[in-house]
């Protein structure tokens, strides 16, 4: 049982790790990410080169890059390893060893993880996220907002364990964003579409 649990999370890691931010942006000549805007590899910094498609791409792939390992680890090892497989692929996002430990804030892999584990409640934290974007126009909060409530739904859907997997992604992503949550505090926060770091 633990030789499969660490496999599910060797998986989870190393599909989490991949920086598809970066990789494709380089692939389209627009050098390194890292260099624009807040340098973080995530969608909404690929979304400052001013091309959306590359945006929506890197969005789709960073969730689908938490989603596969989920779904392989719950095929062969069951739910449990699909869950540790999940936190894991966050850890990857957030903290890739090729990188020096310096990654996304891990929004997009936290709704792909949600959508696998599931999709109800991944609907949700969509759901939510939407819903302050559009009302506060800011992205930081929205996703804040939608880690706080996520455990909550994974609780009355689902269960416990669900709930305490998405608990610790939450807190991940809290730690990803303490930047954020200062400028959130001192009211200096850029809105949806400033252009400015977030």
């Amino acid at each position: 049982m633990y030789a499969n649990l660490l496999l599910a999370a060797v998986l989870g890691y190393f599909c989490g790790s991949i920086p598809f931010g970066l990789l494709l942006t380089r692939a389209a000549g627009m050098g390194d990410i890292r260099a624009i805007g807040s340098g973080n590899i995530g969608a909404t910094n690929v979304l400052r080169t001013g091309n959306r498609w590359l945006a929506f791409f890197t969005l789709l792939l960073d969730a689908a890059k938490a989603a596969l390992p989920i779904l392989v680890a719950r095929a062969f090892w069951g739910e449990e390893a699909a869950m540790v497989a999940a936190v894991a692929a966050f850890l990857g996002h957030c903290f890739p060893a090729w990188l020096g430990f310096k990654g996304g804030k891990g929004v997009a892999v936290f709704i792909g993880s949600l959508l696998a584990l599931s999709w109800p409640v991944g609907l949700i934290f969509c759901a939510v996220w939407l819903l302050i974007a559009f009302t506060r126009k800011l992205s930081s909060l929205a996703a804040l907002t939608a880690a706080t409530t996520a455990p909550i739904f994974a609780y009355v859907i689902v269960g416990e364990w669900l709930a305490g997997t998405a608990a610790i992604m939450a807190v991940l992503l809290f730690i990803q964003h303490r930047e954020n949550i200062s400028r959130l505090m001192a009211g200096t926060e850029p809105t949806i579409g400033s252009g400015k770091k977030a």
